[in-house]
């Protein structure tokens, strides 16, 4: 039997930032999707996806000229063949797990990583493929096979696990202190709207960019400071400054927090308050985050949370908050009462 053991993400600081080339600091989290195959002598991958009750397969011999709308299964099978990989052999194959779904943990990610993983290893190839070379694998078949409009963030975090911070632009990963004192998930209960969410946030973002490098060639984006938002907010049509705001401060919000994060005792205070300010931005000016779920936060930093956030594109989906000992019952009960459907703590993985 082969079996494969892949976790779910946060991303700490960086949200709505990796589409712009810009870093992110992300980790994994002891959430995990779980597959395991038997082989079989049909020549076909039987997957059962037990937490969704459905089942399907794909013939080994598969032309994979029709591939469906995200029918990662396929696409992976797809990237894979295009670097030389042959299917030859059928499996049985069950995957469950307990991250939740479309809800900010990247799910999808998790399943598409662990897919190949699965290829990989039935290859015999675990041990000569880079969790890198997986990541990257994961996104072209995730992302950039179907056109969408994520970054690279997900798959990135999860081949690699850990607490990283992405270089997006090259997908080089620098490992971090993962010291982010206690950590809790709440599941809100209100649906994501993941891909309008990432589709807008992503073409007004750019859009404020571009105006300000029409005007400015020589403007590049990740040599920005802090005064550039003043600098050319006049040049940046009303309706994008906001977005303009978001690209420029999250992005030194991600450095600052970096900065914190290669000391040898990161300052968990500090490091809550620039959590803080970046979910106080992507409600503001991304507007990725449902009324329900800021009154949520609220509450929970009422209670004592060092630091909330929205997870993952936004529109709904998870929290995650930074608590210490004593208030993790509190800020969990914060959570509950104003209407989340489960609260738990998480520990980052390596």
């Amino acid at each position: 039997m082969t079996e494969i053991k892949v976790p779910a993400r946060i991303c700490f600081y960086g949200d709505h930032q990796d589409y712009l080339g810009l870093p992110v600091i992300a980790g994994t989290i002891d959430r995990y999707i779980n597959l395991k195959a038997t082989p079989n002598s049909d020549r076909k991958f039987h997957i059962k996806l037990l937490d969704l009750k459905e089942v399907t397969s794909i013939s080994v011999d598969d032309d994979l000229k029709y591939i469906g709308s995200d029918d990662y299964f396929r696409s992976v099978m797809m990237v894979l063949k295009r670097q030389g990989f042959h299917f030859d052999q059928g499996y049985d194959i069950e995957i469950s797990g307990n991250i939740p779904l479309n809800a900010g943990l990247s799910s999808s990610s998790a399943l598409v990583v662990a897919w190949i993983r699965f290829l990989v290893a039935i290859q015999g190839k675990s041990e000569e493929i880079s969790d890198f070379q997986i990541g990257r694998w994961a996104y072209e078949a995730e992302v950039l096979f179907f056109d969408q409009p994520g970054g690279l963030m997900d798959q990135y975090t999860i081949a690699q696990k850990g607490l990283i911070y992405i270089d997006t632009q090259t997908g080089e990963s620098t490992r971090l202190k993962a010291d982010l004192g206690k950590l809790l998930v709440a599941e809100s209960g209100v649906p994501k709207k993941t891909l309008e969410v990432l589709k807008n946030a992503r073409v007004y973002a750019q859009n404020a960019v571009d105006v300000v490098k029409n005007a400015n060639p020589e403007f590049e984006l990740k040599y920005a400071t802090l005064e550039d938002y003043e600098k050319y907010i006049d040049l940046v049509p009303e309706e994008l400054q906001g977005y303009w705001y978001a690209t420029i401060y999250n992005y030194h919000i991600t450095l600052e927090a970096k900065k914190e994060l290669l000391k040898p005792n990161p300052n968990i205070t500090a490091l809550g308050d620039l959590m803080n300010q970046h979910q106080i931005i992507l409600q503001n000016n991304i507007k990725n985050t449902p009324l329900e779920m800021i009154e949520m936060m609220d509450d929970a930093r009422e209670m004592g949370a060092l630091g909330t956030k929205i997870i993952g594109s936004g529109g709904g989906g998870c929290m995650v908050a930074m608590v210490t000992d004593a208030t993790e019952e509190q800020v969990k009960q914060a959570f509950l009462n104003r209407g989340a459907k489960a609260v738990y703590a998480v520990e980052l993985t390596s």
